[in-house]
């Protein structure tokens, strides 16, 4: 075996991965600016008359239900994967795993449901009274309420309500709440999903978030400079997250899982979490510049900083794996000798 170089000596590169494809097939999104849940199944002709309601463009109605794992209920859509695809985020649409999962029976659970739950990525679990769902996928869907998307036929031979959930796509913030609310029953309960759009004062647009560690010349500098921006956590465990998944910036992927980067997210995860390290106006899940520091943040959202259990529960977050947190806390040791 060859002897890995010191980190002090690898200079980060921000240079895309070559191969890395388009993603999914070309889907214009139509995201849902608000989601109904009717207390029955919505006729056809109330279809008509939501479609022409002011400022809607487009209407979809798919079967709802909950489902208990454990005693925690869980709150699902049940779709059809080709009419629905056009529905979530864009970095969700172009995800086929996403999709393929839907397909083959499987679930595909909300990113921040999986970390309220704690659930793990590919493991399976035990629906109370129904058959083992294996949560093949996690995205940010963008639908409050909404744990996760099972297909129509699971759906079905769940139990669920057909034809209850009803998706509205049109100008943000023109949608009438009480137009829907009239057409749906007084008993609808209705999830203004551009609720942000409704105020009267626009926000500026969201910039990515700096943390401004600019452009050090090794790793070894870059990983110490993107620890700063959470207090409490040590610079070697982001180098040993860095080592162990891309060997620091020698394999970025796409891996297996459509993970990204030198340190290895998921687009969805790198939406909520990645930042502009270098002040160039974006945050690049490719450029080692922006992904380390937002390994910091994402690693401190969850209490890294806090050290002892919560600092293992962090990097457990990271990788759903215990074997994965020994191995990182390890590495980061003989960091932290070598680097004495």
């Amino acid at each position: 075996p060859t002897t890995a170089p010191r980190l002090d000596e690898i200079v980060p590169s921000a240079e895309p991965v070559k191969d890395f494809g388009e993603g999914g097939p070309s889907v214009t999104p139509t995201p849902p600016r608000v989601l109904a849940i009717a207390p029955a199944a919505v006729p056809k002709q109330t279809r008509f008359r939501l479609g022409a309601l002011a400022h809607v463009q487009k209407v979809l109605v798919v079967d709802a239900g909950a489902v208990k794992v454990s005693g925690t209920g869980l709150n699902l859509l049940a779709v059809d994967p080709s009419d629905f695809r056009s529905w979530t985020p864009k970095p969700v649409a172009d995800q086929p795993g996403v999709w393929s999962a839907l397909t083959r029976g499987e679930l595909v659970a909300d990113a921040a449901a999986m970390r309220k739950y704690g659930m793990v990525l590919g493991a399976t679990y035990q629906v109370d009274g129904g058959p083992r769902l294996r949560v093949a996928a996690s995205a940010s869907l963008g639908l409050k309420g909404v744990d996760g998307l099972v297909s129509a036929d699971l759906g079905r031979s769940l139990g669920f309500a057909p034809g209850v959930a009803v998706l509205l796509h049109g100008k943000p913030g023109k949608i009438s709440e009480s137009g829907v609310r009239k057409l749906l029953g007084k008993d609808a309960q209705i999830v203004l999903l551009d609720a942000a759009e409704r105020t009267a004062k626009k926000q500026a647009p969201e910039q990515p978030k700096s943390v401004n560690v600019g452009r050090p010349g090794s790793y070894l500098e870059l990983y110490k400079a993107s620890a700063t921006r959470c207090p409490g956590l040590s610079w070697t465990v982001l180098a040993a997250i860095g080592q162990v998944e891309s060997g620091h910036g020698r394999n970025n992927g796409p891996s297996s899982a459509g993970a990204l980067g030198p340190m290895q997210f998921m687009p969805a995860t790198w939406k909520h979490y990645g930042v502009d390290g270098d002040g160039d106006g974006k945050a690049d899940i490719w450029s080692p510049y922006d992904a380390v520091p937002g390994a910091a943040n994402y690693l401190c959202a969850n209490g890294a900083g806090k050290g002892g259990e919560k600092l293992r529960k962090a990097i457990w977050f990271y990788n759903h794996s215990w074997d994965y947190v020994n191995k990182v806390m390890g590495i980061a040791e003989a960091y932290a000798r070598t680097y004495a």
